[in-house]
């Protein structure tokens, strides 16, 4: 059996957003588990940017906390000078940070036309304008040193649609689309540009809370959509990201991966 790691990151600075909890912190795990040379872990909450790195730097590899809101491009572009002093220049980008931002609001709504248009802003600073904020500071250190990666994770609520989250959704299809854009842009560096679009995952409740809740007759009818009857883990994302990141996906770029147990099909 072979020592060699398929999904060795040859030592790159990774940034992942939103990875004080949940998918965003298996993944920032995961890329220092498979030889990142650093890994600068985002949140809003700092409390919960600096425990993930400290986790991080147990196992011996150098981590940092750097809290932003991605919607602000001035901190973006603070905190990517801060890396660069501390870490080096990332040449791997995971935007995770999602949902409605800090404000974490992503309960389903009216119909549309009965929404207030004021609630659609928290969607798309977060979503769309979060990713593009980071693109347009983290790729400059990819082309400067002709290569990279940019992992945005998505939703299949943006690739299907769903009713009553029509401004998350439109974020969402809008951050796919602009992952396809920029993988055309930026292909001539040696950088590559995915997606990686998700449906619904384990809700965070402690491990006994949580197999009481998917006995329930609710939780039953909505996993009864899945093929995969259960819902996603973090370690389910983390695991696509990894390998979008590595030289194992050196050929794959402007592609958009459902991991998402099924809830949706794509040829």
């Amino acid at each position: 059996m072979s020592d060699t790691d398929l999904l060795d990151l040859d030592g790159q600075v990774a940034v992942v957003t939103g990875a004080g909890q949940g998918a965003g912190r298996a993944i920032a795990r995961e890329l220092a588990r498979h030889h990142a040379g650093g890994v600068a872990v985002n949140d809003f909450v700092a409390e919960r940017a600096e425990a993930v790195a400290a986790e991080i730097r147990a196992t011996g590899v150098p981590a940092m906390a750097v809290s932003f809101d991605v919607g602000d491009i001035a901190a973006v572009r603070a905190a990517n000078q801060a890396i660069k002093d501390q870490l080096g220049a990332p040449t791997i980008l995971v935007n995770n940070a999602g949902n409605a931002g800090p404000v974490d609001d992503i309960n389903f709504s009216n119909v549309f036309w009965e929404e207030d248009p004021a609630g659609w802003d928290k969607f798309f600073r977060t979503n769309m304008f979060g990713v593009m904020n980071c693109c347009h500071t983290f790729i400059p250190n990819m082309v400067a040193e002709r290569r990279g990666r940019v992992v945005t994770v998505v939703s299949d609520a943006g690739r299907v649609g769903e009713a009553r989250l029509a401004a998350y959704a439109t974020a969402k299809a809008g951050a796919a689309g602009f992952v396809r854009a920029i993988a055309k842009e930026a292909g001539r560096w040696g950088i590559t540009c995915n997606a990686i679009s998700l449906s619904t995952l384990e809700p965070p409740m402690p491990p006994e809370q949580l197999a009481e809740y998917i006995q329930t007759d609710r939780a039953k009818a909505y996993l009864s959509r899945y093929i995969i009857r259960r819902y996603g883990k973090p370690e389910d994302v983390a695991a696509m990201a990894a390998f979008l990141c590595s030289q194992a996906a050196g050929w794959i770029t402007g592609q958009t991966y459902p991991v998402n147990g099924g809830y949706s099909l794509a040829m």
